[in-house]
């Protein structure tokens, strides 16, 4: 049985977020603090205006009290999630959940992650025990299979997935480049992304996501209530969410070319939106770019291209800013960073301004402009073969 979903039921009225960068100088109660006070000023309430609050991080608090703190929020409901990369996402997915059940009038999401002190890169974490099949690979070299499994199944040569890849890099530097709240805000070259040190298998620096702190922030109401609080709200469409089996390293057939989790939840959100057509009828949309690569599976796995046509997609430029359907028009993880906690509310962050009109004139999207209203994010955690993953579709129109 699928999910009936809450189809224009709750409305995002309010968001905030930070810069997302190196925040040496700053602690995780400062990013909060920004962020929660940010999403309050844009929906013009106060904290006190707030039923009930949902808190996403991986690694940087644990209970409510993290947030609770901080805000010196007044003996009020705080449930801190955590669902890998997809925190924040799903603090926000429980907190929509919450006001259509009717249980809340006004609720917060609010997502934050501080990775930069801990004189560690990558994403960090204790480690769980397992039954002993687990390998000891790291992200970047398990998500490293994918580009050549994807060539040599759609007989895509090795210069050519290079190209591809490095295609993807530099058009989300590009997107960061005119974004002021993004941890790299300057264009590289594709030169430069094509000849940068490797970090595993054929990825180079440049292919993988920056390292960040950061925190983002979403006030949800009933949708009757939305016009008490903005003229201009966002509706949620769909929310999805899948957890797989993890049987991918393990199983034969899996041949790291598709993210069986993604496809799932793709489809799911869809049936719940009540889109056919993913690749015209979206606005926008805002994925897990966690590595170059990863986009590229992504556009087939969220149905924006056929099954092998992906790379060719890339490389006419379907997904650029100015192009046919844009996907990570702030930069992405690649550029914009990636607070793991943080993350998913940074996305549907952009949805609110792109689809609202508000962002920056050199980065508003030309699709939104041609009438397109709804727009797409999409978190995955884990590993290929062995994840969940989060799709959601807002817009700013009912019906």
């Amino acid at each position: 049985m699928g999910s009936r979903g809450i189809k224009d039921q709750v409305a995002i009225v309010g968001m905030g977020c930070t810069r997302f960068g190196e925040h040496f100088d700053r602690s995780i109660d400062d990013m909060i603090i920004e962020a929660a006070h940010s999403a309050y000023d844009s929906a013009g309430i106060s904290q006190d205006d707030v039923d009930a609050f949902w808190f996403g991080t991986l690694s940087s608090g644990t209970s409510g009290l993290t947030i609770s703190k901080p805000l010196k929020i007044d003996y009020k409901p705080v449930t801190r999630v955590e669902n890998m990369c997809a925190s924040g996402s799903e603090a926000f997915r429980n907190a929509a959940y919450a006001v259509a059940s009717g249980a809340f009038d006004v609720v917060m999401a609010i997502g934050a992650e501080k990775l930069k002190d801990n004189g560690m890169s990558g994403l960090v974490g204790a480690s769980t025990a397992d039954d002993g099949t687990k390998t000891s690979v790291t992200a970047p070299a398990s998500f490293s299979l994918l580009a050549p499994a994807y060539g040599e199944k759609y007989g895509v040569d090795r210069e050519t997935m290079k190209e591809v890849m490095t295609r993807i890099a530099w058009k989300n530097h590009f997107n960061g480049a005119r974004n002021p709240r993004a941890q790299f805000q300057k264009e590289v070259s594709k030169e430069k992304i094509a000849n940068a040190p490797k970090v595993a298998g054929d990825l180079g620096i440049f292919d993988c996501s920056g390292v960040s702190d950061g925190s983002a922030a979403a006030i949800l109401c009933r949708a009757e209530d939305a016009h008490k609080y903005t003229d201009n709200p966002l509706y949620i469409k769909a929310l999805a969410f899948t957890s797989g089996p993890g049987a991918g390293p393990l199983d034969p057939d899996y041949d790291y070319t598709t993210f069986n989790e993604v496809s799932r939840c793709a489809a799911d959100a869809y049936e719940q939106a009540g889109i056919t057509d993913a690749r015209n009828q979206i606005a926008m949309a805002e994925v897990h770019d966690c590595f170059t690569p990863t986009e590229l599976v992504l556009m087939e796995d969220l149905q924006f291209s056929k099954r092998g046509e992906g790379w060719q997609d890339v490389m006419d430029g379907t997904f650029d800013l100015d192009g046919e359907l844009p996907v990570n028009p702030d930069g992405g993880l690649k550029s914009f960073g990636h607070p793991i906690g943080a993350s998913g509310l940074r996305m549907l962050y952009e949805c609110w301004l792109q689809l609202r009109k508000e962002a920056p004139e050199d980065r508003q999207i030309l699709s939104v402009e041609k009438g397109k209203t709804l727009g797409l994010t999409h978190n995955l955690g884990g590993r290929p073969g062995e994840c969940v993953s989060f799709a959601s579709v807002v817009g700013s129109e009912l019906g």
